[in-house]
C-alpha cells in the first residue's frame, strides 16, 4: 500500500498540485466499487472536490490572463492557450476564461466555489449571465442567481434567468434584444441575427452554409491581415474591421479556391474541398464553377510561376494560392488560424539571404506568430512532415524557470 503525506501549510502551490496529480493517477487506476450505491455517494464527492479545484483553475487562468504571459510562450491569447496547449474544446475554454475574467466581480461566487459550498455549473452559469452587465448590476444579478441556486433551480434554469435579466435590463434602458432563435434554423441556408447591446453596439451570431463561408473567407481574408508589425488587434479585431470596410466601400469581385478533380467537373462523385479542408459535395462544386472562372492550380514548374528566386521578396498570387492549398491553417503547430487570414513567411527569412522565395521555401504563418519568429526564433523549431509540409513548435522561454509537474517534491512523500 501507498501513502501520500504533504504539509499543506509549508507546501508550494506546485507541491500542492504534483500532490494532487499523484491522488488523481492513482485514484485513475482503481477499479469501481462492485457497489453501485457506494459509486454513486464516491462519484457526488468526487465532482465536488473536482469543481473546488476549479475555483483554483479560475484563479491561475485568470493572472496568466491579465499578465499576458501566454505571449511570452507563443501564444497569442489566452483562450489559444487553453485551446491549443491544454487540449480545451472552444466551448469549455471560454467557460473557464469567462469564470477567471468575472470572478473579481463575483465575491459570493468565488467564496462559495472555493468552499465547495458552490458547484462549477453554477459558477460558469452566473459568470456568463453577468459578462455583459455593468458592475451595479452585475452585483444584483448575483445574489439574484445565487438564491436561485439555493432555492434547487437547475444550472439551465439559472442560465435562462439570467437572460432574462438582460432583456429587463434592455427594456428599463430602453435597448432592444433580439430572442434566441438558432432553434429555429438548420444548416442547409446561411442565417445571421444580431443583438443590440447596452451600449448601441450589436452583438452578431449566425451561420453560414459552405458555399457562402467561402465568399466569406475570399472577400475578407484579404482585407484581415494585419497592417504591419504595429498592428496588435486579434484575428478577430481584424475580422470585424475588414467586414466594416466591405459594408462602407460596396461588393467587389472575390475569390475562392475550391479544389477538385478534372473528374468531379465532369460528372464524377468525388467531393471537392475548401483550403481550409471543408469537404464541399460533387453536384455543389460544379454549381459553383458554373458562375466562376476556372484555371488549373500547378504545384511545381509550369504555366504558374512558383519559383521566383531572390528577385522578389513578397509571394505571388499564384504562390499564395498554392499555399492556402497547402496549409489550412497557421504553420505553427496546435494554432487554429484558418490559412486564408495568414501571412506568407520566409522559413529561413528573407532579410537574412537564406531562404529565396520558393514555393518549397514558404510557409503560412498567422500575423502574430510571423512577428513571434522574427523577435524570438529561438523559441521556433522547424521540421518537415510526411508531407513535406513545414512545421513550427513552440519551444518555452528561454528564462522561464517554471517548476515542471514531473516528479514528487521534496516534501511530499510517495513511498510504498
Amino acid at each position: 500500500m501507498r501513502s501520500a503525506q504533504v504539509d499543506l501549510d509549508d507546501a508550494s502551490t506546485m507541491e500542492l498540485v504534483n500532490a494532487l496529480s499523484g491522488i488523481a493517477a492513482e485514484l485513475a487506476t482503481r477499479e469501481a466499487p462492485e457497489s453501485a450505491a457506494a459509486c454513486l455517494e464516491i462519484t457526488e464527492a468526487l465532482a465536488a472536490a473536482i469543481d473546488t479545484q476549479e475555483s483554483a483553475l479560475a484563479a491561475l487562468i485568470g493572472r496568466v490572463d491579465a499578465t499576458g504571459e501566454q505571449q511570452r510562450w507563443g501564444y497569442p491569447s489566452t483562450r489559444a492557450w487553453l485551446r491549443s496547449k491544454l487540449g480545451m474544446r472552444e466551448s469549455r475554454a471560454k467557460e473557464r476564461l469567462t469564470l477567471a475574467r468575472q470572478r473579481h466581480r463575483l465575491p459570493q461566487v468565488a467564496k462559495r466555489l472555493a468552499a465547495g459550498d458552490l458547484s462549477y455549473g453554477y459558477a460558469t452559469t452566473v459568470a456568463d449571465a453577468v459578462a455583459r452587465l455593468n458592475d451595479a448590476d452585475c452585483g444584483q444579478a448575483e445574489s439574484t442567481l445565487l438564491e436561485m441556486a439555493d432555492q434547487g433551480f437547475s444550472a439551465g434554469k439559472v442560465a435562462a434567468f439570467g437572460r432574462r435579466i438582460r432583456d429587463v435590463i434592455a427594456e428599463r434602458d430602453g435597448t432592444e434584444e433580439a430572442p434566441d432563435e438558432d432553434s429555429k434554423h438548420r444548416y442547409d441556408k446561411s442565417w445571421i441575427t444580431t443583438t443590440r447591446s447596452l451600449d448601441g453596439g450589436r452583438y452578431i451570431k449566425g451561420w453560414l452554409n459552405p458555399e457562402d463561408a467561402a465568399i466569406w473567407d475570399g472577400t475578407l481574408a484579404p482585407l484581415a491581415k494585419p497592417a504591419g508589425p504595429e498592428d496588435h488587434r486579434d484575428v478577430s479585431e481584424r475580422t470585424a474591421a475588414a467586414l466594416s470596410s466591405v459594408l462602407s466601400g460596396g461588393h467587389k469581385a472575390t475569390k475562392v479556391t475550391v479544389i477538385c478533380d478534372l473528374d468531379t467537373l465532369t460528372g464524377g462523385n468525388a467531393p471537392a474541398r475548401l483550403t481550409d479542408g471543408t469537404p464541399i459535395p460533387a453536384a455543389q462544386a460544379r454549381r459553383i464553377a458554373l458562375t466562376a472562372g476556372v484555371s488549373p492550380l500547378l504545384l511545381g514548374r509550369g504555366n504558374t510561376p512558383l519559383y521566383l528566386g531572390y528577385r522578389e521578396r513578397f509571394a505571388s498570387a499564384a504562390q499564395r494560392q498554392v499555399l492556402e492549398t497547402l496549409y489550412p491553417t497557421c504553420a505553427v503547430r496546435e494554432c487554429e488560424i484558418p490559412g486564408t487570414l495568414c501571412e506568407v513567411d520566409h522559413v529561413e527569412g528573407w532579410a537574412l539571404g537564406n531562404s529565396p522565395t520558393d514555393i518549397d521555401q514558404l510557409a503560412l504563418t498567422c500575423g502574430w506568430h510571423n512577428r513571434f519568429k522574427h523577435t524570438r526564433p529561438d523559441q521556433i523549431q522547424i521540421t518537415k512532415d510526411e508531407s513535406g509540409r513545414y512545421v513550427y513548435r513552440l519551444l518555452p522561454p528561454r528564462d522561464a524557470a517554471v517548476p515542471r509537474a514531473t516528479s514528487p517534491p521534496s516534501g511530499f512523500d510517495w513511498a510504498a
